[in-house]
């Protein structure tokens, strides 16, 4: 059986432990804000929505980051436009979703012949893991980390009463933008260790379930960060273990312990927590 010590000593898992450990910084700090604006199908969409950008990178030798960035942040804007136009935002989401895997599956099978490095990139791995995504992963925290400080009080102010955000003086429209922005950034940078199908397990699992315990907003990121951490780090050993690719364990040990906490909240009798600004 292998050993967590491996994850110190073997050269790979020790930079897939940087990268899950840098995601999971990333991966709180956005999730907080995923889960507070209601955006947890926005960024699962948005991940799977690159599908076509990492064909096109598979078959054209162009950087896949590059290209699934190009794919987000397109996906991104209309999301952010459908928003604006005042239409459903979920039905934008969904319906700019199917269209983008349409593309994707149209050019996997009738443009480009798709090859390994598409599933593993759908899926992630613990090997292949370069310079470029660690410095990939580690901007995204930065990002995160600034964006949170820079914008959080209005993320907050408008996830609380979006009505009242004109009033206050809010950009209320470029702030979702921004945020829309910083989630397909965040999905980009993790889609080379957990693939672009669960980047949601990272981003709304560990926040969700830090909502049911956490009872401000800064809690609320506390409580985001290590859970993402903690899972990111759990699951990258147990794919070891079972010689899988990382982002399936992460995605069942994300959701086992929101199911784990929602029991024991239930159990006591407690009502989920409302986070408070």
């Amino acid at each position: 059986m292998p050993s967590p010590v491996d994850l110190f000593e073997l050269p790979f898992l020790r930079k897939a432990l940087i990268e899950v450990v840098l995601l999971g910084l990333a991966g709180g700090l956005v999730g907080a804000w995923i889960v507070l604006r209601r955006l947890a199908f926005y960024s699962h969409a948005v991940g799977s929505a690159t599908f076509p950008g990492l064909v096109t990178a598979d078959a054209t030798g162009v950087s896949a980051s590059l290209l699934a960035l190009a794919v987000a942040l397109g996906y991104a804007g209309g999301v952010g436009g459908a928003r604006r136009a005042g239409r459903e935002s979920e039905a934008a989401t969904a319906l700019l979703l199917v269209a983008a895997l349409g593309v994707g599956v149209v050019l996997a099978s009738d443009v480009f012949e798709s090859g390994a490095s598409v599933d593993r990139l759908l899926f992630g791995t613990l090997l292949g893991l370069d310079r470029s995504d660690l410095a990939l992963a580690g901007a995204c925290a930065l990002v995160a980390l600034a964006a949170s400080l820079t914008l959080g009080r209005a993320w907050t102010a408008i996830g609380f009463d979006p009505e009242s955000a004109p009033s206050l003086g809010l950009p209320a429209r470029r702030v979702d933008l921004a945020l829309l922005g910083l989630v397909a950034l965040g999905a980009v940078a993790a889609i080379p260790a957990v693939g672009a199908l669960l980047v949601g397990a990272l981003f709304v699992l560990p926040a969700s379930a830090a909502r049911l315990i956490a009872r401000s907003v800064p809690s609320l990121i506390g409580w985001a960060v290590a859970l993402a951490v903690a899972e990111t780090s759990v699951g990258l050993y147990l794919a070891y273990w079972l010689d899988a690719p990382p982002g399936p364990p992460i995605a069942v040990l994300g959701a086992t312990v929101y199911g784990v906490l929602a029991i024991a909240t239930s159990l006591n009798s407690r009502r989920p927590a409302v986070v408070t600004p």
